[in-house]
């Protein structure tokens, strides 16, 4: 896998931009389940980020169930109902993210989720 720039602009926390960006790419079937990520190290040392802020990312995406750690064997992209969950909730942050960009307000957002349910 290889991780992508972070936005140095955005002002986002770099860890929440790292789980969100695996978050999606897992959604999308970019990272398939059983995928293996680079290690924490690897991703810090790439991103020019701290380990700890790649551990923090990391730990969430396991608690999202979108990943799970094998020790010694690495973390991986998960294979279980828990990634649909992540799969949602990815394709939920786009379209928040895309109302608020054409100025929606929440409840307009909602409106047109349950109108096409």
């Amino acid at each position: 896998m290889q991780v992508r720039p972070l936005d140095a602009e955005d002002p986002t926390p770099p860890f929440e931009q790292l789980r969100a960006q695996v978050a999606t790419r897992v959604a999308d079937g970019e990272l398939p389940a059983g995928t293996r990520l680079p290690t924490v190290r690897a991703v810090a040392a790439e991103l020019g980020l701290a380990v700890n802020t790649v551990a923090k990312a990391y730990r969430a995406l396991e608690t999202d169930g979108v990943v799970v750690t094998e020790g010694r064997r690495g973390t991986f992209v998960a294979s279980s109902p828990a990634a649909a969950t992540a799969t949602a909730t990815a394709t939920a942050e786009r379209y928040v993210a895309e109302a608020r960009r054409l100025g929606l307000t929440r409840a307009e957002a909602v409106r047109l989720v349950e109108e096409r349910w």
